[in-house]
């Protein structure tokens, strides 16, 4: 199912005037768990964000994603008439497998108002769901992520190895100038994973690691901003990388651009505009779109010693629908870290390439 253009302005403008009452991003934020693993509705953006890597027993290779998304229409502090086809947000959700092995890619996504229950967020130990995709909280941090389409599905069970790594500076993660502008993101970095995968008639039994983002905002970017390259990467020797620039309508990147390195014994570090460099070394043109999608970077990292090379398990990740379209796939990732060789897996989202990013920019 795809989302028509003009539904999806709708839902991201929100038809109403009073875009104030929503409330913005700012420093002090006050994370508790699991309380902040549920929704906050009186922002207007939030997302679920699932993304592994796994393995069968008989040694075939998957990539998923499954991720629940809000769209607030209407402002928490504003009078609506009881109905059930008033809804004061949208829910839409993605869903696709990387077929590694065969270098076939899945996907699918949806979208609901939620008037008669069909989707929604907390309820019970639901999260969140859209008709047979969902997400149940198991355990203060662990879930079990359900979801098929036709003759692709997806039942795992994620259990966290660390405590949620809190992204940016005093509670907020800064993405443009002025004041809240920005988000209030987290992740669990590494999620112990097993289920099962299955496409076509072939029932895979899986285990890996899955990353876990959850990101709630206002108004996160600015006008001048076109798009964002994003990274979570999970390294054999037990660290991982979350690293992201966002990139402006004249090409550069902008100084709003950072990440988080997280040590294998759990603490954290925060990398700064300054400290990095990504430089694609390769390209991939989609056949559907014609968006051209850097599929290599040479990622660069001084402070930390670090060098190493993030390449697409296979190119053609890209979720192609209406009203827009990204890449977001399988890595791999190998380099230096030091005097050591590091290697690792984890995912690369890309969007801005074959339009724009609507829903999050200033108005």
């Amino acid at each position: 199912m795809t989302i028509p253009r003009a539904l999806f302005l709708v839902m991201l403008t929100g038809a109403v005037t009073a875009f104030a009452e929503w409330r913005v991003s700012l420093p002090g934020w006050n994370y508790e768990f699991p309380r902040d693993h549920g929704a906050h509705t009186d922002f207007k953006t939030e997302w679920w964000y699932f993304t592994g890597n796994l393995e069968s027993q008989d040694g075939e290779d998957f990539g998923y994603q499954l991720t629940f998304f809000r769209q607030g229409i209407i402002e928490p502090g504003r009078e609506i008439p009881a109905s059930n086809f008033l809804q004061r947000d949208m829910k839409f959700a993605h869903f696709a497998v990387s077929d590694i092995s065969s270098k076939k890619f899945h996907h699918f996504q949806k979208l609901a108002r939620g008037a008669f229950g069909e989707a929604g967020f907390e309820e019970g130990d639901r999260l969140a769901w859209i008709d047979q995709w969902s997400c149940q909280r198991i355990g203060p941090h662990d879930f079990r992520l359900l979801a098929s389409d036709g003759d692709v599905s997806v039942d795992l069970t994620l259990r966290s190895q660390r405590d949620p790594v809190i992204h940016g500076k005093n509670g907020v993660s800064q993405k443009s100038e002025g004041e809240g502008r920005a988000s209030h993101y987290y992740s669990l970095t590494r999620m112990a994973t097993t289920g099962t995968v299955q496409i076509g008639k072939k029932i895979h039994s899986v285990s890996g690691l899955t990353w876990f983002d959850h990101e709630w905002a206002t108004n996160q970017l600015a006008a001048n901003q076109s798009g964002w390259d994003w990274f979570s990467l999970q390294f054999e020797n037990g660290s991982e990388l979350m690293i992201f620039q966002i990139r402006a309508k004249d090409g550069t990147r902008d100084s709003f651009s950072s990440g988080t390195w997280i040590a294998p014994d759990g603490s954290t570090q925060k990398i700064h505009f300054a400290d990095f460099s990504l430089e694609p070394t390769e390209w991939w043109t989609s056949p559907k779109t014609k968006g051209c999608y850097p599929i290599a970077w040479k990622i660069s990292i001084p402070t930390l010693e670090l060098s190493f090379t993030a390449r697409a398990r296979f190119p053609e990740q890209e979720l192609a629908a209406e009203p827009f379209s990204y890449w977001e796939g399988a890595v791999a990732a190998e380099g230096q870290l030091g005097n050591s060789p590091i290697q690792g897996k984890g995912y690369l989202e890309m969007t801005g390439y074959t339009g724009g990013i609507v829903g999050m920019q200033a108005k």
